[in-house]
């Protein structure tokens, strides 16, 4: 048996975190090297996206860890030490936090993503209106723009297809305007 056939009966086919049984998939908890039935858990797309931060984090579809942190299966328990400590800030997370007991060798593996340096808030990239923009989009300039280095203006209106967003700042994409390819402030445009 392959290692996802053994976590998915390890799991009993459902997520070891909220216990759902739609949309599962299994999850490498980082960081992971070889990727085995000790560092891999069975996830619904719910938690997972939540876990990438991918989405905000809902509280109340969190309340089910005080049930799942107790699971006898140290990536489980490394995950429901990492949302709590991102939902901290809610009163039953940080109760449950303090109740939860993880070894030496488990909480360093848990404390390596620094999510329990951080606030459960995450940061999309949105257009000046707020609608959050994807990969892909295309967005319209709401004013007229000077590229630094070129002599090209960008003028308002100019509507920018197949946009990229740059992964390590979320007020900014990347897009061709005249051939060229640019980086534009989301301040600076809506979706269109």
């Amino acid at each position: 048996m392959n290692t996802e056939q053994l976590i998915k009966e390890r799991a009993n086919h459902a997520c070891e975190l909220c216990h759902s049984t739609v949309a599962l998939s299994v999850y490498e908890v980082p960081p992971v090297d070889i990727p085995d039935t000790d560092t891999c858990i069975l996830v619904c797309e719910v938690c997972k996206s939540q876990l990438e931060k991918k989405e905000q984090l809902n509280p109340d579809h969190w309340r089910v860890l005080s049930d799942s942190m107790w699971s006898e299966y140290p990536a489980v328990q490394v995950v429901a030490w990492r949302m709590l400590s991102r939902l901290r800030h809610e009163s039953w997370a940080s109760d449950l936090l303090e109740i939860l007991y993880l070894d030496d060798h488990h909480l360093e593996w848990a404390k390596k993503t620094g999510d329990h340096e951080q606030d459960g808030a995450v940061s999309f990239h949105q257009d000046s209106n707020g609608v959050r923009l994807h990969d892909g989009d295309t967005v319209v300039l709401i004013k007229t723009l000077d590229v630094k280095g070129s002599s090209l203006s960008a003028k308002l209106g100019t509507v920018v297809k197949n946009i990229k967003l740059v992964q390590d700042n979320v007020e900014q994409i990347e897009g061709k305007i005249a051939g060229q390819t640019i980086v534009i402030l989301t301040k600076y445009l809506r979706k269109g």
